[in-house]
């Protein structure tokens, strides 16, 4: 197990980790996601004794990194896999790591085999691929046997049979009671590989907690609803229904609606009982990568001026046809709902209107639907 308590690393006034705590615990693949800058490969760089902390302490098995006797035996880690001599054949190398900590020859062999790199351990490691370094890298991690494994990007430079692979021994590797501490920025890949999460941001820990939890709680879940042909009348219709039966309505950029508040079923009556035929009635299952992005929103160090994030959460409002916008602020229905702005965007609420039949049905002395001379 690794555990971190109070982890500090300062560079004179810049503070790269900052009073970070956490648990890797065995039989787990956890993964460890940051933006860049977050101080992931740090943290990592003072679990394996590579950086000393400025402040606080981190342990593998209850004793820090360079008490271990043998470390090799007990910890494997890949944490570059460029950080091979050029002019080393790849199982000269392996056999190099081997013999400094006392591991028998034949398991060089053994992990050039799970890896999948025997055909070529006697080239030199300069005309490698990347993906090859990557899996000479997991080869050294596994050399020793050890019961704690830590990999930055093991996945980088992999085809897709490569992360498949990875990922499948990732979760064998866990599966054998050993602690698996993977930090990566491929979320889709997280999210079938990780079982627990830890999240930090800016050296201080975001979260720590189970992959399906994390999603749960930094995902909004809504149904996507859209009208036939996408109709603007029947958007309007349905949207006014929903929203009188006490629903939240928001209309994305192509057209269909983003409906909380509301189940599926209820949903379908009241586009039933409004007249309007569905194309689309589905719900919104949240992926790894957008709880994430929502989460670190924050914590990004070097964001664009045009952050394509914040419309993966609240798009824009349901319009208003014209000739409601034109209808005296008394005569609008009390029963709208004000939605919350997008977070962060320091905008004002709006109301979303009940149907548009009830709004014409308001108005006082109108000799003929407003709808004609607008539409």
């Amino acid at each position: 197990m690794i555990e971190a308590v109070g982890l500090t690393k300062r560079y004179g006034a810049k503070t790269a980790v900052d009073q970070l705590s956490f648990q890797v615990r065995p039989g787990h693949v956890t993964g460890f996601l940051g933006p860049n800058g977050s101080g992931k490969s740090t943290t990592m760089r003072m679990i394996l004794g590579l950086d000393r902390p400025t402040a606080g302490t981190v342990t593998i098995n209850g004793a820090p990194f360079r008490q271990l006797p043998n470390a090799q035996r007990h910890v494997g880690a890949l944490l570059d896999a460029k950080a091979v001599h050029g002019g080393r054949r790849a199982r000269r190398h392996l056999l190099s790591l081997a013999q400094l900590s006392g591991i028998p020859e034949r398991r060089v062999d053994e992990v050039l085999a799970v890896v999948g790199l025997q055909d070529v351990a006697k080239q030199r490691t300069k005309g490698f691929s990347l993906g090859m370094g990557q899996r000479l890298g997991i080869a050294a991690a596994l050399l020793g046997d050890p019961q704690v494994l830590l990999f930055d990007e093991p996945v980088n430079g992999l085809d897709p049979e490569g992360i498949l692979w990875v990922r499948t021994l990732m979760r064998r590797l866990a599966a054998e009671g050993r602690t698996v501490f993977v930090s990566s920025h491929l979320m889709s890949e997280m999210a079938l590989t990780a079982d627990h999460l830890v999240v930090i941001g800016r050296g201080r820990l975001l979260a720590d907690m189970g992959t399906q939890e994390f999603i749960a709680h930094n995902s909004a879940g809504f149904a996507r609803v859209r009208a036939a042909d996408n109709d603007q009348d029947g958007r309007d219709a349905l949207g006014g229904a929903l929203t009188k039966a006490g629903g939240r309505v928001l209309q994305e950029p192509d057209g269909a609606l983003r409906v909380t508040g509301l189940e599926l079923p209820r949903i379908s009556d009241l586009a039933h009982g409004a007249g309007v035929r569905l194309w689309e009635l589905s719900p919104h299952r949240a992926s790894l990568e957008e709880a994430y992005m929502r989460m670190t929103q924050p914590s990004v160090e070097f964001g664009s001026t045009e952050d394509p994030r914040n419309e993966l959460w609240e798009p824009d409002p349901l319009a208003l046809p014209a000739w409601e916008e034109e209808l005296p602020a008394p005569e609008v229905p009390q029963s709208g709902f004000f939605a919350p702005p997008p977070p962060g965007a320091g905008g004002q609420p709006f109301l979303m209107p009940a149907s548009p039949g009830e709004l014409a049905g308001t108005a006082q002395n109108t000799p003929t639907d407003p709808r004609k001379d607008t539409r």
